[in-house]
């Protein structure tokens, strides 16, 4: 903006000095012309008294030198020579005698004067002056220098003035696209102080009035959040009643172990909700921001969330396993034994875990198959969960938040977050148990730092956990 700025100002200005100085150095050129064309015929008109007086060649020679100490007055006699070097074409000077005309003309090389004078006896004398093209043109070059350097201050001037009053429309307005950004990034701190023109001043107002209240607006949905989770513990409160009073049962055991894990997931999302706002890749991504693909938000350098995805889907697959088991689904896992360190938390990696497989015993019917999948490729860690449902028939749509049919959609919202704030993505496609496979890519964290080490998975053929065999038909790499 600044630099168009000056260039209009350096346009404009241009333009206004150009239409005057063109005519302005004709018309110098002009007046310095006539000037010395008035001046030969001034001398010329001067020396005509004295031809009236007498025709001596020595006294016309004295009078024509002390008018015209250059030489140019020559006075042509009639019957003899010209008194001096004659610059006049033959024909112009034939004509001024024979026709008594007086002539000024512009010859080659100059300016020519021819004043006739008619002597006694009805005999006609010229008067020629001659005017070099020197003396036509002299100190033009130096009124035009003149006035090309007074126009080019001007000009200077104006885009100097252009420029500094640019310059504080572009310093707030950098300002308020810098707080801008900014707030985009997750900084709810940001603050503008505002300046420049009263629109730019306006903007910077409305801009520090929208992000006071956009914090306050998340402020207020978080503790929202947070107090409607805290209602959840009565009824958990009543399920704890309920698992005592069970004991001795065989399903004592493992409901009080799903409220526990109930009770600490709910826990967890209480403390979540009552932190401060935009924290960690999954803090970013409700934000809104999102990076590049292929470039991680969160781990860059070996530092913040660092998880094993492998090991954090094992662990959730299990937990899910106490469900399945009652419903009567079978379940396999596949992990691979590759290091699968992301740029997640282990809840934001168990959040997605939980969405996913949720999903399934919320849409599809009980017995309906399902398997859990952890793969490494060469620059990524994909989670991939698929059922034996009837799977989802508009992907585009299902990956649209709260736009699901019969569905919040936020489970696959989660996940997809969850990938994009690693440099990751998310596809839905029919898998070979006949329903939806859904493929979560998490891109690699970069080599943790030096004397860190990072827990992997133990999973493998040989020795696998107790709750993967069986009637589960689950296998591992």
């Amino acid at each position: 903006m600044r630099r168009s700025l000056a260039g209009v100002a350096l346009a404009v200005t241009s333009m206004v000095a150009l239409s005057f100085l063109i005519p302005l150095a004709a018309l110098v050129l002009s007046l310095v012309k006539e000037q010395g064309v008035n001046a030969a015929e001034q001398r010329a008109a001067a020396l005509a008294p004295v031809l009236t007086l007498t025709t001596d060649p020595n006294a016309l020679r004295e009078s024509a030198a002390s008018l015209d100490a250059a030489d140019h007055l020559v006075v042509h006699l009639p019957g003899s020579g010209a008194l001096g070097t004659s610059k006049a074409p033959a024909a112009l000077l034939e004509r001024a005698q024979q026709g008594r005309e007086s002539i000024s003309q512009e010859i080659p090389n100059g300016w020519i004067c021819l004043q006739p004078v008619v002597l006694p006896g009805d005999q006609v004398a010229v008067i020629e002056n001659f005017v070099p093209e020197a003396e036509l043109t002299r100190g033009v070059k130096e009124s035009w220098a003149v006035m090309f350097f007074l126009a080019v201050g001007l000009v200077g001037g104006s885009v100097l003035v252009a420029d500094r009053l640019g310059a504080k429309v572009v310093r707030s307005s950098k300002r308020l696209a810098q707080a801008s950004h900014a707030l985009g990034r997750g900084d709810l701190d940001t603050r503008v102080d505002p300046m420049g023109p009263k629109e730019l001043r306006d903007a910077g107002l409305a801009f520090n009035a929208m992000a006071h209240r956009m914090t306050e607006l998340l402020a207020v949905e978080r503790e929202l959040v947070a107090d409607l989770s805290h209602r959840l513990r009565t009824p958990l409160t009543a399920l704890h009643l309920a698992s005592e009073r069970m004991a001795g049962t065989p399903e004592s055991d493992r409901v009080e172990a799903a409220v526990g894990e109930l009770e600490t997931e709910l826990q967890a999302i209480i403390a979540a909700a009552r932190t401060p706002l935009a924290v960690g890749p999954m803090g970013q991504g409700l934000l809104g921001t999102e990076p590049a693909a292929g470039h991680a938000t969160a781990g860059a350098g070996g530092s913040g969330p660092r998880c094993e995805a492998a090991e954090v889907v094992s662990r959730r697959t299990a937990f899910w396993t106490v469900l399945a088991e009652q419903q009567n689904r079978s379940c396999t896992l596949d992990l691979t034994q590759e290091p699968t360190t992301v740029s997640l938390s282990d809840d934001d990696i168990a959040a997605v875990v939980d969405a996913l497989i949720g999903n399934i015993f919320r849409h599809t019917a009980p017995g309906t198959p399902f398997g859990v999948q952890v793969v490494r490729t060469a620059q990524a860690v994909e989670l991939v969960v698929e059922d034996g449902g009837p799977g989802i028939p508009d992907p585009d749509r299902a990956l649209s938040r709260g736009s699901s049919t019969g569905s919040t959609g936020l489970g696959l919202d989660i996940a997809q977050r969850a990938a994009t704030a690693t440099g990751g993505s998310m596809r839905i496609a029919r898998g070979p148990l006949g329903g939806a496979r859904i493929t979560v890519t998490f891109a690699l964290a970069p080599s943790a730092p030096s004397g860190r080490r990072l827990r992997r998975p133990r999973t493998s053929s040989r020795r696998r956990p107790a709750w993967t065999r069986g009637r589960w038909g689950a296998s591992a790499k």
